[in-house]
Parts: C-alpha cells; sequence; structure tokens
C-alpha cells in the first residue's frame, strides 16, 4: 500500500473511533484482507458497509476485486462515498443505500461478508448465501462481540445489549448446527467465523 493510501486509511480509522463508528479491529481487518488474497477471492458481497473501510481495505487486495456493499444509514452511506472516491475506488465498489433484507441481488460471489445488525445473522446467512459461488465463502464479524458472548447473560445489566448477545449466540449454534456448510470459528479481532458449503 502506498504512503498516500496509509494516510487515507488512518483519517477513516481516526474518523471511526471519534464518532463511535464500529469498524474491524486491526487484527480482524489483517485477517480478511490476507484470507481474500491467499483464496483468490475477485467478487465480494458486503452487507453493512458502514463508511467503507472494509471494503476499502479489502479491493486494496487486489485491483481485479469487485464489491457490492449494502447500508441502510444514510450518514455512514454518505460517508462511504466520500472515503471511497477519495481512494478512486467508485469503478470496482458499488454501494446500495437500502436494508439488506429488503435487498434482492441476482449476482453470485466468492465472498459473502456479513458485518451489519447482528440480531439479522442468521437472517442475512439464509437470504445471501443463495449469492455464493459453489467453492465461496461467508465470513461473518463480532461473533465475540467484544467478549460478551462467553458471559453470563445475568452479568449483564442491559436488556437490549442481553437480547443482542443471545442473538449472536443463536447464530454461532446456528452455523456449528449447519448440515449444508462448515464453519471454522477465528478468535482474532472481534471474533471471525469463516463457513464454506460442504461438498
Amino acid at each position: 500500500m502506498n504512503e498516500e493510501n496509509i494516510k487515507l486509511i488512518k483519517e477513516i480509522e481516526k474518523y471511526a473511533e471519534e464518532y463511535d463508528i464500529p469498524i474491524m479491529m486491526k487484527s480482524g481487518i489483517d485477517f480478511l484482507t490476507n484470507f481474500v488474497k491467499e483464496n483468490n477471492i475477485k467478487t465480494i458481497l458486503e452487507v453493512g458497509t458502514a463508511i467503507g473501510y472494509s471494503s476499502i481495505m479489502m479491493a486494496l487486495v487486489d485491483p481485479n476485486i469487485k464489491i457490492k456493499t449494502i447500508e441502510r444509514d444514510e450518514k455512514r452511506y454518505l460517508e462511504a462515498i466520500k472515503n471511497i472516491k477519495k481512494f478512486s475506488l467508485e469503478d470496482r465498489i458499488t454501494l446500495i443505500f437500502n436494508d439488506a433484507s429488503l435487498v434482492n441481488i441476482e449476482e453470485k460471489y466468492d465472498l459473502v461478508f456479513i458485518d451489519a445488525a447482528k440480531g439479522q445473522n442468521i437472517n442475512f446467512f439464509n437470504k445471501f448465501s443463495s449469492n455464493l459461488n459453489n467453492n465461496g465463502f461467508i465470513v461473518t464479524d463480532n461473533i465475540n462481540f467484544h467478549g460478551l458472548v462467553d458471559k453470563d447473560l445475568e452479568d449483564i445489566k442491559s436488556r437490549n445489549l442481553r437480547g443482542l448477545i443471545r442473538k449472536i449466540q443463536d447464530y454461532t449454534k446456528f452455523l456449528k448446527e449447519n448440515k449444508e456448510y462448515k464453519t471454522v470459528f477465528y478468535d482474532i479481532g472481534d471474533g471471525i467465523s469463516i463457513s464454506s458449503k460442504n461438498n
């Protein structure tokens, strides 16, 4: 990555920290970009753009990578457009402003990356798994959710947070019990799962 891109990436990271926007942790994004590189991934569908950080990082892995990414929050979507323009990646990253649950996509992808509303993970997995190429992967971030997933739910004071953690736990169970897919869990970043179809 050239110096200008490194500088721009740091600016996005700073903005995310300042405005409390969830982007992938450093170790998580490094793991993801390496995975994209090692598996020769060229087409990616991302559910949850936020401000464009992970799609930009994945696009920078290889000039042949094309990404479609969905974001429902208008402010984040507009920020993502600005960030993608700074890297001149508009021709390779397509943004969709909508709720992912309402978006229907025809194309097939090498990778589906789920990093949106955590309570919707099972729905997103079921919905977008049909957009996966035969040897493709579904990657999900925040499987550990700041270490709270392994905590006793009674220790979590907020009812909303308890509900969210329960949904992430349900998603992990769903992945483990899914006969169609084999899932490997990685304790990297905020917890990452990689699912691939059983042949």
